[in-house]
């Protein structure tokens, strides 16, 4: 196998399993929230915490990965990631599963942040649009896999194997990367360290056209995140009342993203991140629209919309991030990590309150209120679109 290739496999392989575990108790909010006597906010913490941990070590790492090779970074992150899983599949105390998913969160930037940085760094420009295209296939993959293995593959009653599963499945990745990340390319990578650091944290955040790429990531995954890790409880109840088997089924429209990735670059590049950006956010929002009906086709339709939008956007704002960059490409990709986290967790918690408020009516109108980062980030693009 071409050795090139069999390093884009580890790396895809590795980031599949890294969001495997992020998003692996969604589906089965609704049973820990029983099994444990807690509210749906308390229960949604199952997720949320791990994105605060994300966010809280994502500069650390994107600093690391900037400075040194990322052998020993990822290493590292597979063991406490791992460790973290089996600890949530073991604990009766729902106080240690959270302090065990903020673990997993700060150390999940060590397996992705260091990767996305260093394809950054070492590939060529040509191919970077599609390469981090497929990039974002593997975040999306990871995505459907937890969901799926937390609500189907294991019966939901049987979360704790699903916590079990993942762990094995990141060790594995984990050393397989370690083996096949060459020697060559860690010396490379570890040589090119000064260069790099040219830019600090600071200084990235005063670059404008950064900023609102940083915002728009953020706002992306505010508003795409509450979707799916509120959609049991819509559609458990009635007029669907649906089984969580049923309601785990749905998240297979998560599939469409894994081929939206690498089109989504290679559209970028043909008509403008501006375009592709304006374009996603009307399907979003009309996507979103789509949810409030009382039907199952409606939401799978509005569902599939919001993927088709939600990965889009994303893909399109981490492609126009690392083309405006020549240095400091840990440091830049840490930043928009750090910014689309925040946005998750923030999304998360306030369309918790929102669903406990409004119900899910309150949860829809708490995201669309926020189409205005990526449609502000679309109509900039454009205007340096065609000034270029």
């Amino acid at each position: 196998m071409n050795s090139l290739l069999k390093i884009q496999l580890a790396v895809f392989a590795l980031v599949s399993a890294s969001f495997t575990n992020i998003y692996l108790p969604q589906p089965v909010l609704p049973i820990l929230q029983s099994e444990f006597q807690i509210s749906p906010v308390q229960a949604s913490f199952a997720v949320s915490f791990v994105i605060l941990g994300i966010v809280l070590s994502n500069l650390f790492f994107g600093y690391l990965s900037d400075r040194y090779p990322v052998k020993p970074i990822i290493f590292a992150g597979g063991v406490f990631v791992a460790a973290g899983g089996l600890i949530c599949s073991l604990t009766h105390d729902y106080t240690v599963l959270v302090g065990a998913r903020l673990l997993q969160g700060l150390f999940i930037p060590a397996l992705t942040t260091s990767i996305a940085a260093w394809l950054a760094r070492t590939l060529p420009a040509k191919r970077l649009s599609v390469v981090m295209g497929s990039y974002v296939s593997a975040t999306i993959l990871g995505g459907l896999g937890g969901r799926l293995l937390g609500g189907w593959i294991h019966p939901p009653l049987h979360w704790r194997y699903a916590f079990a599963t993942a762990s094995v499945l990141i060790l594995v990745t984990t050393i397989l990367a370690v083996f096949i990340l060459p020697a060559s390319e860690e010396k490379d990578i570890a040589d090119v360290r000064t260069s790099n650091g040219k830019e600090t944290y600071l200084s990235l955040l005063k670059r404008k056209e950064l900023l609102l790429i940083y915002a728009c990531g953020a706002g992306s995954l505010l508003i795409f995140s509450p979707v799916f890790n509120y959609l049991p409880y819509r559609l458990s109840h009635p007029p669907f009342d649906l089984s969580t088997e049923t309601i785990t089924l749905v998240y297979l429209v998560y599939i469409l993203g894994i081929f939206l990735g690498p089109l989504a670059g290679r559209l970028s590049a043909q008509f403008g991140g501006g375009v592709m950006l304006l374009s996603s956010s009307v399907l979003l929002g009309t996507s979103l629209l789509l949810l409030l009906l009382p039907s199952i086709t409606a939401v799978v339709f509005g569902l599939l919309g919001v993927c088709a939008g939600f990965f889009t956007i994303h893909t399109v704002a981490v492609v126009l991030l690392n083309r405006k960059l020549t240095c400091s490409h840990g440091k830049a990709n840490a930043l928009y990590v750090l910014f689309y986290y925040s946005g998750g967790w923030l999304g998360i918690t306030g369309a918790g309150f929102a669903y406990e408020y409004a119900d899910w009516q309150g949860v829809i109108t708490f995201l669309a209120s926020f189409l205005i980062i990526p449609i502000s980030a679309g109509l900039l693009e454009r205007r340096i679109d065609n000034r270029s």
